[in-house]
């Protein structure tokens, strides 16, 4: 086994483990960590490939707009230690097969195509990044673009409702 193996591996196992631990963990604000964790560790995958500019997207767009969000829409509820409640059977089904449903998708969309890695990828500058980003034609990424500005709504959509103040459950 070579180093950029070893390497692939380790933020592999830090992007999967703080990802479940994200999902799993009951408490709030070690969740937004773990979930900041993850996502740092999406950009390291993102480094270890070469792909700086995604990987500085990937930073700016979830660690520094949703992450940071999150964590100060937990600060302003003032429940940073306190437990999440346990969910319900029915919710971790459904979580479940949701969860299973996704899986076999990639999986079959992973098999149906054929994805090549040695093909020639073209000029990787930040100029010609900008001039696809603008682009609307053929091959442009106006849309994902306008997809990731929606998402930021939707995630400041979110922290607005966890900064609302609610009725404390009765035990």
């Amino acid at each position: 086994m070579e180093f950029k193996d070893i390497i692939f591996y380790l933020i592999a196992s830090l992007i999967l483990v703080s990802g479940l631990l994200a999902v799993t963990s009951r408490q709030i604000f070690r969740s937004a960590i773990y979930l900041l964790f993850s996502m740092m560790g999406v950009a390291a995958l993102y480094f270890w490939l070469q792909f700086e500019f995604i990987a500085a997207v990937q930073i700016v767009v979830y660690v520094g707009g949703i992450v940071v969000l999150i964590i100060f829409s937990i600060f302003l509820t003032h429940r940073v230690g306190s437990d999440l409640p346990e969910p319900t059977y029915k919710r971790s089904l459904f979580a479940g097969l949701a969860s299973l449903f996704a899986f076999l998708l990639f999986w079959s969309v992973i098999k149906r195509n054929e994805f090549y890695g040695d093909q020639p990828i073209g000029e990787l500058s930040v100029h010609r990044i900008g001039e696809e980003m603008l682009n609307y034609n053929q091959g442009g990424f106006v849309l994902p673009f306008e997809v990731v500005s929606i998402l930021l709504l939707a995630a400041m959509i979110g922290c607005i409702v966890i900064a609302m103040k609610t009725n404390p459950v009765k035990n």
